[in-house]
């Protein structure tokens, strides 16, 4: 009988652009984090267990403060740990290196937190919305295929903000709505006539505000962490040659291969609702007023965990 669906959260990156530990950083009225208002929605949306992937370094900060509020909410909470020196036999960290891995690393490290069961990976500091939640739920739960994944994609002009650039995985996908290629574009902006894309920081390509993107809420099931295994000893062994302190094992990767290779599909859902985030300093504001909005309104108790 297959596990119930587990909620990964990404929360080891320590948000350069940001500057601090964004994480961890209170936007709701009785000090909540956009990671709380994450667990809310996706307990309300049938998860159960939520697997905390954080840095050691990290551990005390975050224990203090998610930590102890989580301590209070209806879910098992685990944690695991994303450190440089969980890498393949054969491979140790390069001289110099201080970078993570990259986000297909840090699901690695949950494996086994994760212990067999489907699961969906989020960003501890992206707000999806509640409909995200229950559409990757629902998809998860009644999902037969070893190889069956899914995605939660949005329109890319939810996605944006007034405070500089933001990276987004764009997506192509087939006539059936299976994903057929993401790029990810590292540098696209808003301006006054629309939403564009550089490269080399000098040319500029429009992208339509309707573009479906990725915000990094995907859904697996358990057969996907052997593959992106090993390929991440592939990857050590083509990139750390050429760029041995910053190379970096993203989640889309190994999901692009197993598309290209034909062993894995890859659904793309849809949600309506608006993205918000702490990219910059200056989001903030943007997302505590959203929040005590939709507070007022009634979507969310006013202290989420009682």
């Amino acid at each position: 009988m297959q596990k119930k669906p587990v909620l990964v959260v990404l929360a080891a990156g320590m948000g350069s652009r940001y500057g601090g530990l964004k994480q961890i950083d209170p936007v709701g009225s009785h000090g909540e984090a956009i990671l709380d208002y994450s667990i809310y929605d996706a307990h309300q949306a049938g998860f159960d267990t939520v697997v905390i992937i954080i840095k050691e370094a990290i551990r005390k900060d975050f224990m203090e403060t998610v930590g102890r509020r989580l301590e209070k909410a209806p879910v098992e909470v685990r944690y695991a740990y994303q450190e440089m020196e969980n890498l393949p036999e054969g491979f140790s960290v390069p001289q110099g290196r201080t970078k993570p891995w990259g986000t297909g690393h840090a699901v690695l490290c949950a494996a086994e937190a994760i212990d067999g069961a489907p699961f969906a990976v989020i960003n501890a500091d992206d707000y999806y919305g509640k409909s995200g939640f229950q559409t990757i739920y629902n998809h998860l739960a009644a999902s037969q295929g070893e190889h069956d994944y899914c995605m939660v994609g949005y329109c890319l002009e939810k996605t944006v903000t007034d405070n500089g650039s933001v990276s987004r995985g764009v997506c192509q996908t087939c006539p059936e709505g299976y994903l057929t290629e993401i790029t990810e574009r590292t540098r696209i902006e808003k301006y006054e006539g629309g939403i564009h894309f550089t490269v080399d920081g000098e040319s500029w390509t429009d992208l339509p505000p309707q573009t479906i993107v990725s915000m990094n809420l995907w859904g697996f099931m358990p057969g996907f962490l052997p593959e992106a295994k090993a390929r991440f000893a592939a990857f050590l062994k083509a990139s750390l040659p050429g760029n041995p302190r910053k190379c970096e094992y993203y989640l889309p990767s190994p999901i692009s291969q197993l598309v290209q290779e034909g062993k894995a599909r890859v659904k793309v859902l849809t949600s309506p609702d608006q993205w918000f985030g702490v990219t910059y300093a200056a989001d903030k504001p943007v997302v505590v007023a959203a929040l005590k909005r939709m507070t007022d309104e009634g979507k969310y108790p006013d202290g989420l965990w009682g």
